[in-house]
């Protein structure tokens, strides 16, 4: 079989995928589905960039395309593509390819390490530890991802079967994702002691504490490296450092809380660990293009939905 009547074929199940999508939406934005770790989007017209901390999942587009941008990296994909993600990762997105005609329509699969994890003692899959790599990718899909991940959302017209085979179908979608080229991102996650093991035990410790003092030498003993490999692993990792990070997980939950708090913006800054006002308006600034509560503000009289 021909390289194009492959992706004719590939074409021919997004198509499907499509109308599976638009099947099961009925409102814009992200919604969740029966399959608890499984979400459809959808959006009718191009979207201005959303902040957020997107947690490892991968994402296949039907239709439209969508550009991520990761520190000063810019990734788009589209229809013949899939978004992968290994480890939580501040990001921004945007859909910039869509209309009422033709919406970008897309499904997302949320993914559990611990998954990746069961299906290689399962099966004896071996993953060998191999450089720090990048935890985000566009990758071109193939036949085979594409036509589990259609028969993954048609299991939502029998959800008396859901319990049964939708592990079965995940599972198949992991395994079809660690045999391809970028399959080493995942690959690392299940090898004990990986430095890309070790960066996300390091983005939990942060997170979980993001509001308190970055302290580099204790994160790095508790991951069992010196400082020095503790920074350059964790910008292979993330594209950036891990006080960047930290900062970029302070000024996104600094967000949230203006915008579901009747709260000022000194006192939020000083909430997320900021000890200068000043210093927070002028970072929340250079993230989010405006002061906090001119940001606030335009939220609240356009909301973004993605």
């Amino acid at each position: 079989m021909t390289t194009i009547d492959t992706d004719q074929r590939i074409r021919d199940r997004l198509q499907e995928l499509a109308g599976e999508i638009e099947r099961w939406t009925d409102q814009e934005g992200i919604q969740p589905t029966k399959i608890p770790s499984l979400t459809l989007i959808r959006n009718s017209e191009v979207t201005n960039a959303v902040h957020m901390i997107y947690e490892p999942a991968i994402c296949l587009v039907a239709q439209g395309r969508k550009q991520v941008l990761l520190g000063q990296e810019s990734y788009e994909y589209g229809p013949l593509d899939y978004f992968l993600v290994s480890v939580d990762l501040p990001i921004s997105g945007q859909v910039i390819d869509a209309d009422h005609e033709h919406p970008y329509l897309a499904v997302r699969l949320d993914l559990d390490p611990a998954q990746i994890l069961q299906m290689v003692q399962e099966t004896e899959l071996q993953a060998a530890a191999s450089p720090a790599k990048r935890a985000l990718c566009v990758s071109r899909t193939d036949l085979g991802l594409t036509d589990a991940m259609l028969r993954l959302v048609r299991l939502l017209e029998t959800p008396d079967h859901i319990d049964v085979l939708a592990p079965l179908l995940i599972r198949e979608i992991l395994y079809r994702i660690w045999q391809d080229q970028q399959g080493d991102i995942l690959r690392q996650l299940a090898v004990t002691g990986s430095n890309t093991s070790r960066v996300a035990g390091v983005i939990k410790q942060i997170k979980q504490h993001y509001d308190q003092p970055l302290r580099i030498e204790e994160l790095a003993a508790a991951a069992s490296m010196s400082s020095s490999s503790l920074h350059r692993y964790f910008k292979e990792v993330t594209g950036m450092s891990p006080l960047q990070y930290q900062k970029q997980v302070r000024l996104q939950e600094a967000r949230r809380l203006l915008l579901s708090e009747a709260a000022d913006a000194a006192e939020v800054g000083y909430r997320v660990g900021y000890e200068s006002p000043s210093q927070f308006s002028r970072e929340y600034a250079r993230l989010f293009g405006l002061p906090p509560i001119s940001d606030i503000k335009r939220l609240r009289e356009c909301p973004v939905v993605i």
